[in-house]
């Protein structure tokens, strides 16, 4: 059911993208299927001239597979469109990313972006960011146990991730602190701060006034969220 849902929300967001935009394809399960309608688009003739920036390597390999032409932000600094999901959205559109490890290219990109989109199932919807998902925290490998107690005194009950018994490496080569925060987080704007300005950090997963749009599939239909 969850992954039926992910696939109306993604091909009812891929519907935004036109002619000739520069398009910014998420990672993950949900945005996959946004790839996959836009490679269909293409082929059926229905969508022309489109170059897209792809959030992490995964996405390179499934865009290139498809079909789609593949562009970079060196060569194309402002994107018209990006479609990504996320792992929690709050109602005022603050979203919460990167358990699928890609979060610091989803941010660059989403912050290049004119109109960013979230791609979700109705599970993603929350009152409160941290109620269902930990923040993930990008930190450089150097002295990552020092910058683990730093995330510590945040309040945060740290984890570092690992995948196969070994620490998961992004594709920029660096660790992953999932951070969670028990009873959801009071001042997500005052904890992004907070997180970025500690030694040893790269980028973390609360992406706050970045969300323009959400595409949101449950049970009931697909819904359109506008950011007041």
């Amino acid at each position: 059911m969850t992954e039926d849902l992910k696939r109306q929300a993604g091909e009812y967001a891929a519907q935004f993208v036109r002619d000739g935009q520069i398009v910014g394809l998420g990672s993950g399960s949900t945005a996959r299927y946004v790839t996959l309608c836009l490679a269909r688009r293409l082929r059926e003739g229905s969508l022309r001239g489109i170059l897209a920036i792809p959030t992490s390597n995964e996405t390179a390999a499934l865009a290139e597979r498809e079909g789609i032409p593949l562009t970079t932000l060196e060569e194309h600094p402002v994107v018209d469109i990006t479609l990504d999901g996320a792992d929690e959205i709050d109602p005022h559109l603050n979203v919460i990313k990167g358990l699928g490890g890609f979060l610091l290219r989803e941010k660059i990109v989403a912050f290049a972006t004119r109109l960013e989109i979230i791609v979700a199932d109705g599970s993603k919807w929350v009152p409160r960011l941290g109620t269902r998902s930990p923040v993930p925290v990008e930190v450089v490998r150097f002295g990552w146990q020092n910058t683990l107690r730093a995330l510590e005194r945040t309040g945060a009950i740290p984890t570092l991730r690992r995948r196969n018994g070994q620490p998961y490496l992004t594709d920029e080569g660096h660790l992953i602190v999932d951070c969670l925060y028990q009873g959801g987080i009071e001042d997500p704007a005052a904890l992004h701060n907070t997180l970025n300005n500690i030694p040893g950090v790269v980028e973390n997963g609360l992406f706050l006034g970045m969300v323009h749009r959400a595409v949101i599939a449950s049970a009931e239909g697909v819904r359109v969220v506008e950011r007041a």
